[in-house]
């Protein structure tokens, strides 16, 4: 059993950011609400309390009885995860004059003390918080400070218990990585056993032991999880995986062909489902995006069920399931944004066992372990692209003939972004290549890296209830318009559109007006998330 760091969330939106820090340092980590803590488990080694949305004197506040876990290992306190602590154990917390959010710089560091081990003087950090600890309990003592902050780190004397009132696990705190690292490995004592290796090692192991001889159905979508988890259990089980391949019809262009190509390289036993002429039948005349969802998932579990009842003797569905949807919400606003498309839901019709082998890993860590497995780079980095296809990137009644037009648009644009290299300093490179992108780089001097992999995910969106007027040689049009999206990430739950060079937008514009009939104008989406989302549906 790996050692593993407990974050107790307290609905804070970086919650996974913090885990994510914690498993770059080769270290298991697991997100629980704050009030789950796992008291009989042998391998947690530290306990890292989350930020929240609340203060620590809202009446609806999230608060946790710390008895049971002060002195058994080392805490670290996040934001109000240290305010918490310090409110909890005599301190006072009180209304910042006006709200701490932003860059700032440490003016003090205890330099002896093991979670500042290594800081450079004036570090800078970021706060978010609108309350600030305006005095310490009688047996804390301060460990950092900023110009606005007094209190900005501290320890309870004598025991292993820490809080810091910034955020180490954002970008902007510029040694945050080192600081996680001092609690993560030099106090809490990790030995940094996980890795891609070892998961694939302990995961085909446990895979065996789980599912012996029985037979397994795997829904496989084309996208990295999906692809990742057939691959390990073709390696735990071989031919006793069945995988299916359902066609929608609102793939990208020539991606069903493609994509059953590489699996048949892969050495997988797919089937594939052309469903497309049902799809298109049940989503005539449908326009409001939810409803397309819906339309598609209850689909996709007709076509999938009756392909998979022709599966003889299969015990287990598997699901590329990843930890991001594993993770239990504390829904404190209690608003769902928009469904999201899997087939949760199957196992009860089917009557099957759910196996779910990459439900602990990131989608970076799924990347690594498809490296580890040896699949081919292309689909290791391939966006992200949602379950219910071009039919969430067609504002209107989806068509096969706006899938067409679509298809089209986005092909030249994906293999624009493709084709399109520049020239990066190593280092700047591995900075901004998105998670999970080729990890194999020079150390020093110059690399070219293509625009495809810069981004996180990139796509193109038919406004297909809008039309346009356009003068294509002598004559007047009046087609559609297309937006083009692009956006910079490290796991989706934030991003920042994509700042493309003006002479690849103008060719991509000029290309797709010239090749794509129906088209006579395009645009460039330059919304963040939030408050936007990344799909436009």
């Amino acid at each position: 059993m790996p050692q593993k760091i407990i974050i107790l969330d307290f609905g804070s939106q970086t919650t996974q950011l913090i885990a994510r820090r914690v498993r770059e340092m080769d270290t298991f980590c697991e997100i629980l609400p704050y009030n789950k803590f796992p008291h009989d488990d042998p391998s947690v080694i530290g306990v890292i309390l989350s930020g929240s949305p609340f203060s620590v004197y809202d009446a609806e506040a999230f608060s946790i009885d710390l008895q049971h876990i002060r002195g058994r290992y080392p805490i670290l306190g996040i934001c109000y995860g240290a305010q918490f602590m310090a409110h909890t154990y005599g301190g006072k917390v009180e209304p910042a004059g006006s709200r701490e959010y932003g860059r700032a710089c440490l003016t003090h560091i205890d330099a002896t003390n093991p979670l500042f081990a290594g800081f450079d003087v004036r570090s800078q950090v970021w706060m978010s918080h609108g309350d600030t600890i305006t005095a310490l309990p009688s047996h804390f003592k301060r460990i950092a400070s900023t110009e606005k902050v007094e209190n900005a780190a501290y320890q309870a004397e004598g025991e292993p218990l820490w809080g810091v009132q910034f955020h180490p696990e954002v970008f902007h705190s510029t040694q945050g990585s080192l600081l996680l690292r001092n609690f993560v490995i030099g106090i809490c004592g990790s030995r940094q056993e996980w890795s891609a290796a070892s998961f694939v090692d302990s995961t085909v192991a446990q895979l065996k032991a789980q599912l012996g001889d029985d037979r397994v159905i795997l829904g496989l979508s084309g996208g990295v999880d999906s692809s990742v988890a057939a691959v390990l259990l073709n390696k735990a089980i071989g031919s006793r995986l069945t995988c299916i391949f359902v066609d929608h019809g609102m793939l990208r262009k020539d991606e069903a062909a493609d994509v059953l190509r590489d699996y048949e390289s892969l050495g997988l036993n797919v089937k594939a489902v052309d469903a497309s002429e049902k799809f298109f039948s049940d989503l005539a005349g449908v326009t409001d995006p939810e409803q397309k969802r819906k339309i598609i998932g209850r689909d996709f579990v007709e076509v999938f069920n009756a392909e998979a009842q022709k599966v003889e003797g299969a015990k287990w569905l598997a699901q590329g399931t990843i930890y991001p949807d594993c993770i239990e919400s504390l829904n404190i606003t209690g608003k769902v944004i928009k469904s999201h498309h899997n087939v949760g839901g199957l196992p009860e019709k089917m009557h099957l066992s759910l196996c779910e082998p990459l439900r602990w890993l990131f989608k970076d860590e799924v990347r690594r372990v498809g490296r580890q497995l040896g699949m081919p780079e292309h689909l290791i980095t391939r966006h992200p692209f949602p379950g219910p296809g071009l039919a969430v990137r067609i504002l209107g009644e989806v068509t096969p003939e706006r899938v067409r037009i679509l298809q089209e648009a986005d092909h030249i644009y994906i293999q624009g972004l493709r084709h399109y290299k520049i020239t990066l300093p190593a280092t700047e490179a591995r900075q901004r290549l998105s998670a999970g992108h080729p990890a194999t780089l020079q150390e020093s001097g110059e690399v070219s890296v293509s625009l495809y992999d810069l981004v996180w995910q990139a796509g193109t969106i038919l406004l297909a209830e809008v039309r346009s007027v356009g003068v294509m040689g002598d004559e007047r049009t009046y087609e559609h318009p297309v937006a083009l999206r692009a956006v910079t990430s490290t796991d989706a739950m934030t991003a920042d559109w994509a700042h493309l060079p003006y002479d690849f937008m103008a060719k991509v514009s000029n290309d797709i007006i010239n090749h794509v009939r129906g088209v006579n104008r395009v645009c460039y989406d330059i919304s963040s998330k939030p408050p936007s989302t990344i799909e436009w549906e």
